[in-house]
């Protein structure tokens, strides 16, 4: 097991230099001149190419691709544009707000996802089926944001149960983990009856079924235990996703998290802050693949003696 999660750790070095390789470069032949926004458009031009001096703009390509690589090697993102901080600060400062909402939102998916896929598979064809399905597919076919947009007019407009802004208690969390998560809660709901229903057709099921031990026991026993590996892949991949997908929610519910942080950036051209952001969400993307691998060998024997 030690030398597997040594070998997935190396194999991480070449995705994330391809990361910052490609986020580096289109950052670089961006239209817009970061100097330029800092200053303001009546700003004299010898100010604004003092301040591309001092920023390291004017620098040929591969000498600030080097700066880059050599910084972030040490853990330094470069100095924010704007707010004349150090980046990494901004972004850990932001990092546990976005970490809390992608939870939330991933137990919501999982709550809901996982009992629909198991009763649309054991009921297949039956109304409950037919119900699943239509709620899968709107799930995915309603954009988060819009979705977002929604519930803060009905829940938090019209009827005033819950706020539309901010995440500092427990009942702000509600909407903004609902509106990401519903999105995930449908694909992790058709993983689910599709693993499902292959499991509870295979010969062992029906031996068990033969013996007469009990429907509840055969299906959380047998069949969902023996299905949990297409599962555990959908829920880690939604986990990465999410991290990215709630950039948009962030922005809508006014949460002081990374995707809020990137869009502002975006709109000010403060390139370190952005190459740092989606760096930090690659890493955190490819750890959480590692974790799933890991757990892989813990639900399958089969998978764990490979490992060893």
């Amino acid at each position: 097991m030690h030398k597997f999660v040594l070998r997935r750790l190396l194999m991480m070095l070449p995705v994330l230099l391809g990361v910052m390789y490609l986020i580096f470069t289109l950052t670089y032949f961006t239209e817009g001149d970061p100097a330029r926004m800092l200053l303001g458009p009546q700003a004299p031009a010898a100010s604004v190419e003092a301040l591309r001096d001092e920023l390291g703009l004017n620098d040929p390509y591969l000498a600030q691709f080097w700066r880059y690589l050599t910084n972030v090697v040490r853990l330094d993102f470069g100095i924010s544009f704007a707010s004349r901080r150090p980046v990494f600060e901004e972004i850990i400062s932001r990092f546990p707000t976005t970490m809390h909402l992608t939870a939330m939102s991933i137990v919501i998916a999982i709550c809901i996802g996982v009992p629909l896929g198991i009763l649309s598979a054991t009921r297949q064809y039956s109304i409950f089926d037919g119900a699943a399905t239509v709620i899968g597919l709107m799930g995915i076919s309603i954009p988060n944001f819009w979705l977002s947009m929604m519930l803060i007019l009905f829940f938090g407009v019209q009827l005033g149960w819950l706020p539309t802004s901010g995440f500092a208690t427990p009942v702000h969390w509600i909407l903004p983990s609902f509106s990401i998560g519903m999105s995930s809660a449908a694909i992790i709901m058709r993983m689910t009856r599709s693993s499902m229903l292959e499991v509870i057709r295979q010969d062992y099921i029906r031996t068990a079924r033969a013996k007469g031990q009990k429907k509840s026991f055969i299906i959380f026993h047998h069949a969902l235990k023996n299905a949990l590996i297409p599962i555990i892949t959908v829920v880690g991949l939604e986990i990465g996703y999410l991290l990215g997908g709630a950039i948009l929610t962030e922005n809508i519910f006014s949460i002081a998290g990374i995707g809020r942080f990137m869009v502002e950036a975006i709109s000010r051209r403060d390139f370190p802050v952005i190459q740092g952001g989606v760096l930090l969400i690659a890493m955190a993307f490819s750890f959480m693949n590692l974790i799933v691998d890991i757990i892989y060998a813990y639900v399958d024997p089969r998978i764990r003696s490979q490992y060893s």
